[in-house]
């Protein structure tokens, strides 16, 4: 009877809501010459979770991210997914050849790291992670960021489309309309068409180098 007690006692606590995490350091470094990155949204999750699939039309929030660095809209859509853990932001700009580090609480051998952030000055240019696995046993894993295209807006280069930062001062670009690719594709870089100069601000893939840390176990309620 006791031994049929205690095998019931721990099948419960087995299939309870406790369960052990992990705390993932995320350093983000820009390795570009010439490109400033907006504050760094990083966010853990279950798998499962996209920020976007390239081909595909960007979310409405993913695109106010790309064209204005605000990850406020994405931050409220991704929280009401039951599958999302944790999130932060670095919460200042990344200038070229500076890092910086972002903690987030993950599940532990289940969690999943994404982050993405505004790429300056361009129109809606992000450097992102999407989905990949944090490491386990507190070893580190590291990934080489591409810079996206949101595809959201038409690369005018012109600062008056594009927020302030670099060349293009400190005032808030208006985003056009229209004319945009309507997918999400790798960036095709800075051309020189508008008010940049791509001696300058163009750059040449990867943009960011990105390392994930474990760096300690807790229990997650």
């Amino acid at each position: 009877m006791k031994k049929s007690i205690i095998s019931i006692a721990l099948a419960a606590l087995a299939g309870s809501s406790v369960a052990l995490a992990a705390d993932y350091e995320v350093t983000i470094t820009n390795i570009t010459s010439g490109t400033v990155f907006t504050p760094i949204y990083v966010v853990s999750h279950k798998p499962g979770v996209t920020l976007f699939k390239l081909g595909e039309q960007a979310s409405d929030e993913l695109a106010e991210l790309a064209e204005s660095g605000s990850f406020a809209s994405l931050d409220t859509l991704l929280k009401a997914d039951p599958r999302v853990v944790d999130s932060a932001d670095s919460g200042a700009l990344l200038l070229p050849g500076e890092d910086v580090t972002v903690t987030v609480r993950a599940p532990n051998g289940k969690g999943q790291i994404s982050l993405a952030a505004m790429m300056l000055p361009t129109n809606d240019g992000f450097i992102a992670l999407n989905g990949v696995e944090g490491p386990r046993n507190k070893k580190s894993v590291s990934y080489r960021a591409p810079g996206y295209d949101a595809g959201s807006e038409p690369n005018d280069e012109l600062c008056i489309s594009i927020p302030g930062g670099g060349p293009c001062g400190g005032g808030e670009g208006a985003s056009p309309n229209a004319g945009g690719e309507d997918y999400v594709h790798i960036h095709s870089g800075i051309h020189g068409i508008g008010d940049l100069t791509p001696s300058a601000n163009d750059w040449r893939n990867p943009t960011a180098s990105i390392t994930i840390k474990r760096v300690k176990n807790n229990k997650q309620d």
